[in-house]
């Protein structure tokens, strides 16, 4: 894996309440030049988390909204085959990524295209760059066949949405390589959130082990770091105990909880992975309103002083740290997007000047 240390820098959660993709890149240069992100913009309906990378899945149809997998359609076992030819092409034959199904495109992810562009003429060289792809476990739990049949429980349907996430988080990792930069790219699995509930009743800690895995590794193969972000409350093992190089979480709402996993965590620093502290509100507006970055330093200070009392020294957990919101700003208005961006700079800023990190940050 490319050698990358967090050392307390900004970085983004995906989305962005604003129309505008140049106008997105601007604001990502402004707020975290050091690790800009691709944008994902709500305002486009073909950038929604649930649409935007099933792009080449066969059956899939889009119809007035619902987005589903038909399989009963008479062309559907033939698309299946081609499928697996080309997944086979690239893996097993050396076939460009390029060519294939598996890449974004600029009608449906052109915040990707907006930020090679973008990063061209920024006024500094970044760090890293970061991408981000939804999670197998979300997808597959949140798509569903006609009959309205969540694809998770459908083991071919499964298998196709994976490699086509894995593919596709591949192909960000490829092209971010050729700024000669670490390349990140974060799986967002909200649906982690809903593991021990009812709703995922049947659905085992090996199976989503093996889903995640397979996206992880595809970025690794790559020469990628994979980050998994959950927005909300899950069983952090499953991250902790995964290979994923990053964990994102929400810490302005959920610390108390990861903190609980003890021996996971202690493992995971002294593996040198990193935490992307969500310490900056964004599901309520209130919150917003009141925090400001002289406070969420403080929160994160002690934060960081618990995981002290867990044998974890200060300087491990700034170097293997990341400031993020704890989500994405689509939803909020934006004046609010604006000051969690404001504040994520300036905690990083802070925490980065109070303990004198190196100013060449690739050291």
């Amino acid at each position: 894996m490319p050698e990358f240390r967090g050392n307390a820098l900004a970085l983004l959660i995906g989305s962005l309440p604003i129309a505008d993709h140049d106008e997105a890149v601007d604001l990502v240069l402004k707020y975290t030049p050091d690790i800009p992100l691709w944008v994902q913009l709500p305002a486009h309906p073909e950038e929604g988390m649930m649409i935007q990378f099933l792009g080449g899945v066969p059956g899939l149809v889009n119809d007035t909204g619902r987005v589903f997998i038909d399989t009963s359609k008479p062309e559907f076992e033939n698309d299946v085959l081609r499928f697996y030819e080309d997944y086979l092409a690239v893996t097993e034959g050396g076939a460009p990524l390029d060519d294939t199904r598996f890449v974004l495109t600029p009608e449906t992810a052109r915040g990707f295209f907006a930020l090679l562009g973008g990063i061209e003429s920024a006024p500094q060289p970044p760090v890293a760059l970061k991408g981000q792809i939804t999670g197998p476990v979300t997808q597959a739990t949140g798509l569903t066949d006609q009959n309205r049949r969540a694809v998770f429980y459908d083991d071919r349907l499964l298998d196709i949405v994976g490699k086509t996430l894995a593919m596709k988080a591949r192909w960000q990792v490829e092209k971010l390589s050729q700024r000669d930069v670490p390349p990140i790219v974060f799986i967002d699995e909200p649906g982690l959130a809903g593991f021990g509930s009812s709703a995922f009743i049947s659905i085992s800690r090996e199976d989503i082990a093996r889903v995640l895995s397979e996206v992880i590794d595809a970025i690794h193969q790559a020469k990628g770091l994979a980050g998994v972000h959950v927005c909300a409350n899950t069983d952090w093992s499953l991250i902790l105990d995964s290979s994923a190089d990053i964990l994102s979480f929400d810490a302005y709402g959920f610390f108390d909880r990861l903190v609980l996993y003890e021996a996971s965590l202690k493992t995971f620093f002294d593996q040198g992975r990193i935490l992307a502290w969500g310490i900056v509100p964004t599901s309520d507006s209130g919150d917003i309103e009141n925090e400001t970055a002289p406070s969420l330093v403080a929160k994160w200070e002690s934060q960081a002083s618990r995981l002290e009392a867990l044998g974890i020294q200060r300087e491990k957990i700034l170097a293997q740290a990341l400031i993020t919101p704890s989500c994405g700003t689509g939803s909020l208005s934006r004046d609010h997007a604006i000051k969690v961006l404001e504040m994520t700079r300036e905690v990083s800023e802070t925490l980065r000047s109070q303990s004198r990190v190196p100013s060449d940050k690739r050291a």
